[in-house]
């Protein structure tokens, strides 16, 4: 069989095992670009067999139900001592999967259906799988994380955000516990001293930012000393051991949920940590301001060029002439032409690619970026190379001074060097081939354990952004009269506040859900199922978010959901639609678009001129090459990401190998 379950590996500080990344030629990269494919048509055979032991499962979990809770967990206890002599075999994993089934019930009243069963052992297989919304992944992350746990083998149920992570620890921590086993969670706001303890215990549910910085941390702590013997010896020769300051115990088990959105799109920006002292260096800040009064001296065409489609700018020949005559009144600081045009090339990207409330946030006087893939706020995250003091200067708020670069680390990288890898998520099918060849992570898709009633009303795409409004706000009222419950997607937090004001002036309650008030998440989804609820959101509210219906609602037709833009891949959209019409509920979903969104935008070509023509095209030809344009201009921006997940992940080896001559690998 092509996967296999995770080794069972003495877990310590002083091992802190992981996976080593074997060393790839010309020749290793064409061999796998071949047997990528066939590995992915393997799957159906691993498939076959998953569901025979699923049978196998159900009726060995029969034979449970009538046991005693104490004869239960006697049998808990022989098993994990099965699992810790022998290992992970199908026979004993099978019993394991029965007894968290049974376990499950007895604590959470909630047993595992078959499906659920069979997303949980191609995941303890080291698979990725797909599962519609709603149909469970919680629950089914469980079985595999239980199992290997049990085993001995520390597990770490990885997820996109501090939400989540709190909220699935809390309400799985029964379960766990009824088995005799350590349950922690680790977010934003856990102080760096208590962190070794959570991560000692047997399943750690956490963020993939909080779980990837505190790796690189290690590292930093580590230095050259990596490997075990190293820690031995300083042992041996009376000094303290490093492992003591090391938060981890190694890399071994991963389970991550929104694989996708982790693995895939979370990829496309390198994990950096940045030290040094925080206080501002006038002349460093001097600079910057020089930096922006030059950049608004440049005109736009004449000096440079906005390539909004990969969000670069391009300087012209003109606008390297222009950077050059004005540098010289700058002083010896702006002397290199290299440090001139970079200065100018970032200035002008803090101008006109970089955005309040779309790419940013302010808040108590200080710059906080929002995660483009999540819309949440990046607690304590920064801009490289003196983007974010420009941007300071740019919104009036207190210079900090730019750090140096201590560690780095793509999450390609980073996420490899486990020993087994897992996941699941509502979106896969798209880049099933990219998790294989670059995570050795092969996918399967789990089918719905009932058909879904979720109806897809269409699409309507408006000439502009303000008839887009307007409609959005008719529909919006037309489904609170009916009593339905109403969730509206933005791409942004500025969107989030216009559609809040137009809202407000038709004098229709409701709730907005952005970065700027992320402390009530958890109280807007508890409301946002009832009864004629109308909820704006930003991506905030696109995965993982579990929204209740109130009695009576799912007579009505259950929650609508309303999408105002294209996101940057199809499968994000999903997500947002997935939202309703959870669980065998009922629901709907339009996409309320206009020739004025920030995606086409960025990528308005031929097609998108002819779409926006009132004069040339006939109204159901324009809404038919409106579509054709939307969809072109997500092709466009899926590619570019593409592109920038290779280069960041060619650049992250390249820079492995510079470093290895150090004996430094980050």
């Amino acid at each position: 069989m092509m996967a296999r379950y995770p080794d069972i590996l003495p877990a310590s500080r002083i091992l802190h095992l992981e996976r080593s990344e074997p060393k790839m030629g010309m020749l290793d990269n064409a061999a796998k670009a071949l047997i990528t494919p066939v590995k992915l048509r393997l799957t159906v055979l691993q498939r076959r067999h998953l569901g025979k032991m699923v049978q196998e499962i159900i009726v060995r979990h029969a034979t449970l139900t009538t046991l005693s809770d104490e004869a239960l967990s006697e049998r808990v206890s022989t098993l994990r001592c099965e699992l810790l002599q022998q290992g992970m075999q199908d026979p004993l994993v099978i019993d394991a999967f029965a007894l968290i089934r049974e376990a499950a019930q007895r604590t959470l009243g909630m047993a595992h259906f078959d499906t659920q069963l069979l997303a949980g052992l191609a995941i303890l297989r080291g698979m990725v799988i797909e599962m519609e919304t709603g149909e469970g992944k919680t629950l089914s992350a469980t079985l595999p994380a239980a199992t290997a746990a049990l085993a001995g083998v520390p597990v770490h149920v990885i997820t996109v955000n501090d939400y989540l992570a709190e909220r699935d620890a809390s309400i799985m921590a029964p379960l766990y516990r009824w088995l005799g086993l350590s349950i922690g969670h680790i977010t934003h706001d856990i102080e760096h001293g208590k962190r070794p303890e959570i991560y000692d215990c047997d399943v750690v549910y956490c963020t993939n930012t909080e779980l990837a910085f505190d790796y690189l941390k290690d590292r930093i702590a580590l230095s050259n000393a990596v490997r075990p013997l190293h820690l031995h010896a300083e042992t041996l020769q009376g000094k303290r051991n490093r492992s003591h300051q090391l938060l981890l115990r190694g890399l071994h088990f991963a389970i991550v949920d929104e694989a996708d959105s982790v693995l895939i799109d979370e990829s496309r920006t390198p994990l950096v940590i940045s030290g040094g002292d925080n206080s501002t260096d006038n002349g460093e800040e001097r600079m910057m301001r020089q930096a922006l009064a030059l950049a608004q001296q440049l005109k736009k065409v004449l000096h440079f060029t906005v390539d909004r489609g990969e969000a670069k700018i391009e300087l012209t020949e003109q606008g390297k002439l222009t950077v050059a005559e004005i540098a010289r009144d700058y002083g010896a600081t702006w002397s290199s032409p290299v440090r001139q045009l970079e200065l100018a090339r970032q200035a002008l990207s803090a101008l006109y690619l970089f955005q309040l409330d779309k790419h940013y946030l302010i808040r108590d006087n200080k710059i906080q970026i929002i995660d483009e893939h999540t819309g949440r706020v990046m607690e304590g995250r920064s801009w490289e190379r003196g983007l974010h003091q420009l941007i300071e200067i740019k919104e009036g708020c207190e210079v900090t001074r730019a750090r140096e670069t201590r560690a780095r680390m793509s999450y390609q990288r980073f996420f490899r060097r486990y020993r087994h890898l897992g996941g699941m998520t509502g979106t896969v099918k798209e880049v099933s081939h990219e998790l294989l060849s670059v995570y050795a992570v092969p996918t399967m898709v789990v089918p719905s354990r009932r058909a879904s009633r979720r109806i897809n009303q269409g699409t309507r795409i408006f000439a502009t952004a303000e008839e887009k409004w307007q409609a959005v706000c008719d529909r919006v009222k037309t489904l609170h009269e009916s009593g339905r419950p109403v969730l509206i997607g933005v791409h942004s937090v500025a969107s989030s506040e216009h559609l809040n004001e137009k809202l407000n002036e038709i004098g229709l309650l409701h709730r907005v859900l952005n970065a700027k008030n992320d402390s009530e998440e958890a109280a807007i989804v508890a409301t946002a199922g009832g009864p004629g609820c109308i909820t704006i959101a930003t991506s905030m509210a696109g995965r993982g978010t579990d929204i209740k219906l109130a009695d009576g609602v799912n007579e009505l037709g259950g929650l609508h959901v309303i999408l105002t833009e294209r996101f940057e891949a199809a499968r994000i959209d999903r997500q947002l639609a997935g939202r309703c019409a959870r669980q065998g509920d009922a629901g709907s979903f339009e996409a309320l678009l206009s020739m004025e969104d920030y995606l086409l935008e960025r990528w308005s070509g031929p097609l998108t001129a002819c779409a926006r023509s009132r004069l040339l095209v006939a109204p159901g030809l324009r809404q038919l090459l409106s579509r054709w344009a939307m969809q072109r201009a997500q092709r466009q921006q899926e590619k570019v990401h593409r592109k920038v997940r290779r280069d960041v992940c060619k650049m992250d080896d390249k820079m492995g190998e510079i470093l290895a001559f150090s004996g430094v690998t980050e």
